[in-house]
C-alpha cells in the first residue's frame, strides 16, 4: 500500500486501514446524541402515554356540549353561500370568528359529518399534534429540565377544551405554536404567516403580538419587519377576501370587534366580579389599563432586559435605521451593521424566544 509515494510495511498498511476504516461510525453519532438527551425518549414516551390517556378520555368521560353545535349552524350558513356575517349564527350567538375559523370548520364539518363522537377523534389527534409541537420547543431548547416535560400532560383544562368542548382554541393555539417552533429555528416570514392563520381562528392570538413584534426587531431591520407583517396582513386578505368584497363593514366589525362585551355566565377569571361590574365599560378600560401597564414592565425589565430596556432597545433601533438611510452607500456602514447584526443574534437565542413569547401568557404554552 502506498500513501504520499512511500511504501508502507504491514503493520503501517494494517495501521492505515483501520483508521480508514474507522471513519464509518459518525452514523451513530445521530444514535449518541438521542441517548444523552434524555429529553428525546422521554418526550416520545410521553406523547405515547397522552394518546392512550386521550383515547380513554374520549370513550368514558362524557361530551361537554357547548359550543360544537353552534359552530356547526354557523358553518352550514356558510356552505349555503351566506356572505353577510350579521346572517351567520348559531345557538349561542353570532359568528364572531374570522374567515379561518369558517374554512377549517368546514373542513371539520366535512371530515366528521358534523357529528360529535368522530370530532372527538379528530380533536385527539389535534391534541397529540399540539403536544408534539410543544415538546419539540422544549426539547430544541434548555428552558426546562427533562422531568418537567411531563407537566405539559397534566393538565386538566387542555384535555377538556381538546376533545371535550372542541374549541377553536385548540387550532388557534396549534397554529400558534407551530409558529413559535419556527421562530425558534429563526424561520420568521413562515412562522408569521402561521401566526395570522392562528388570528384568523381566533383573535385572542393577537396577545402574542407585542412580544413577537419586539423579537422580529432583534432579528430583522425595519424593512425585515415590515416585509414579514405585510405577508401577515395579506393572509388575512386572502382569508377574508369573499366577504371584504361583499360584506366589508360587518366583516371587519364583527370578526374583529374590539368592543365585544363577554357574557358573565361564560367568565373563568372573573366568577367572583359582580355581573354588573363584569360588563362595564369602566372594568373593561382598567383591564386594559392594567394589560398595557403589565407588557411595558414585561417590555422593560424582561424582554429587553439585555438592551439596557425598553427605551434603550427602542432609541437604539432608531439610530439604527437612521445610520441605515444616511450611510447605505459608506463602506462603513457594513461594518456597523455588522458588529449590530452580531450583538443582536447573540442576545436572540433560542432560549430567549421561548421566555420573551411565553412569560406574559403561560396558560397558553401548557
Amino acid at each position: 500500500m502506498e500513501i504520499g509515494g512511500r511504501k508502507l510495511k504491514s503493520g503501517e498498511t494494517m495501521a492505515a486501514e483501520s483508521v480508514t476504516q474507522s471513519a464509518p461510525p459518525t452514523r451513530s453519532r445521530g444514535r449518541i446524541t438521542l441517548l444523552e438527551n434524555p429529553k428525546i425518549p422521554f418526550a416520545l414516551a410521553l406523547l405515547f402515554a397522552d394518546a392512550v390517556l386521550v383515547s380513554l378520555i374520549i370513550a368514558f368521560v362524557p361530551y361537554t356540549k357547548i359550543d360544537w353545535d353552534a359552530y356547526m349552524s354557523q358553518i352550514t350558513g356558510f356552505l349555503g353561500g351566506e356572505r353577510d356575517y350579521r346572517n351567520l349564527k348559531g345557538d349561542t350567538g353570532p359568528l364572531v370568528y374570522p374567515a379561518g375559523f369558517l374554512y377549517i370548520y368546514s373542513a371539520f364539518k366535512y371530515l366528521t359529518g358534523g357529528q360529535v363522537y368522530p370530532a372527538q377523534i379528530l380533536f385527539g389527534v389535534l391534541y397529540i399534534v399540539n403536544l408534539a409541537i410543544v415538546l419539540a420547543i422544549y426539547v430544541k431548547t434548555d428552558v426546562v429540565p427533562w422531568w418537567a416535560l411531563c407537566l405539559l400532560s397534566l393538565s386538566k383544562r387542555v384535555h377538556s377544551i381538546f376533545v371535550l368542548r372542541l374549541f377553536n382554541d385548540c387550532v388557534a393555539m396549534t397554529l400558534l405554536h407551530a409558529a413559535l417552533l419556527l421562530f425558534v429555528h429563526r424561520r420568521w416570514n413562515l412562522g408569521l404567516i402561521l401566526f395570522s392563520g392562528a388570528v384568523s381562528v381566533k383573535m385572542n392570538v393577537l396577545l402574542y403580538a407585542p412580544p413577537l413584534l419586539l423579537l422580529m426587531l432583534k432579528a430583522m431591520d425595519i424593512s425585515g419587519v415590515l416585509l414579514a407583517l405585510s405577508g401577515a396582513a395579506l393572509v388575512q386578505i386572502l382569508l377574508g377576501l369573499p366577504f371584504l368584497v361583499s360584506y366589508p363593514v360587518a366583516y371587519i366589525s364583527r370578526a374583529f370587534n374590539l368592543g365585544r362585551v363577554f357574557i358573565h355566565f361564560w367568565s373563568v377569571n372573573f366568577k367572583f366580579i359582580p355581573e354588573p361590574v363584569f360588563v362595564s365599560r369602566g372594568f373593561a378600560i382598567l383591564l386594559l389599563a392594567a394589560h398595557l401597564i403589565l407588557l411595558a414592565s414585561f417590555a422593560h425589565y424582561s424582554w429587553c432586559k439585555h438592551e439596557g430596556g425598553l427605551c434603550n432597545f427602542l432609541h437604539s433601533r432608531y439610530v439604527f435605521m437612521r445610520m441605515k438611510f444616511a450611510l447605505f452607500l459608506s463602506s462603513s456602514f457594513s461594518k456597523k451593521v455588522g458588529k449590530s447584526s452580531s450583538s443582536s443574534l447573540r442576545i436572540l437565542n433560542k432560549e430567549h424566544i421561548v421566555h420573551t413569547t411565553k412569560q406574559l401568557f403561560p396558560f397558553l404554552v401548557e
